[in-house]
């Protein structure tokens, strides 16, 4: 099902889990989820073991999402921060992503390099110099209805709520099929962005970020139409590993922790090793 249709239905929220690579995303898909979204936060941390702090490339963006896209066959909205250039690379990168299967982005008007957007020091570039980049994206997918452009702006932090709404309005206009306004510091300001907007919405949930975190159906009473939780799979796997690297370090053993553990029939299931078994049986 694509994402424009998933985003008909007004009387429901889309939620999407952050994904970082192909098993992520696998577990994603495994569970339920109709939709997911690739994280530049997450893909840098595993590829790279590097902060959200525009350290990712296009080109390592790019891979990450066409190793998703192999591996699961439901949407797949990527995070491509500022579009790592100007307008022709953001047309390009547009080009690149549909050819390999992804049904969206997320394009940001921060300035290069960009950070995670719950981090301080956050600074945009002008809705001038931004509006040619969300263009191209658009011209970019004009034969395609089905992949979604996400108009994120950063604005809040450096310029307040109201330049924040002012240019998410104006994204709208210009063409945009969805509107992120990031990092709002509490209820009202989410309802004012609601309020003020007229286009479907993103709200990001982080925990312990900026804003409030609430569940997908306070959101969706709020008015917004997709919920993204990005690093929640990444901090709880990080966690989980953390724990087991540390018990392993201080006792030498993991039996302790075996009842934590997926099993590895359970594992094997995931990843379709019967599938590739049965294969092997019937080219051999």
């Amino acid at each position: 099902m694509s994402l424009s249709t998933l985003l008909s239905n007004k009387g429901e929220i889309l939620v999407m889990p952050g994904v970082y690579d192909a098993l992520t995303a696998k577990i994603a898909e495994h569970v339920g989820f109709k939709a997911i979204f690739q994280t530049g936060y997450g893909t840098s941390a595993s590829m790279l073991a590097m902060p959200d702090f525009g350290f990712l490339s296009m080109t390592e963006t790019l891979e990450t999402a066409r190793r998703i896209t192999r591996a699961v066959s439901i949407p797949l909205i990527v995070d491509v921060d500022t579009g790592y250039g100007n307008p022709l690379t953001v047309w390009k990168l547009v080009t690149d992503l549909q050819k390999i299967g992804a049904s969206g982005i997320f394009l940001e008007d921060q300035v290069w390099p960009k950070r995670c957007g719950h981090m301080t020091g956050k600074e945009v570039i002008s809705d001038g110099e931004f509006v040619p980049k969300l263009k191209s994206a658009i011209d970019a997918k004009k034969n395609n209805p089905n992949f979604i452009i996400v108009a994120r702006t950063d604005a809040r932090a450096p310029l307040g709520i109201d330049e924040a709404i002012k240019r998410g309005k104006k994204y709208r206009e210009i063409g945009a099929d969805v509107v992120f306004v990031e990092a709002p510091h509490s209820i009202e300001e989410l309802k004012d962005i609601s309020s003020e907007i007229d286009a479907p919405l993103v709200a990001n949930m982080i925990e312990e970020g900026i804003t409030p975190n609430l569940t997908a159906d306070e959101l969706l009473n709020l008015g917004y139409r997709i919920a993204i939780f990005p690093l929640s799979g990444l901090y709880s796997s990080t966690f989980a590993i953390y724990d087991t690297f540390t018990t392993l370090k201080q006792t030498g053993t993991t039996k302790l922790l075996v009842n934590k553990m997926i099993k590895f029939k359970e594992f094997n299931k995931l990843v379709e090793l019967d599938k590739y078994m049965n294969m092997e049986k019937k080219y051999t």
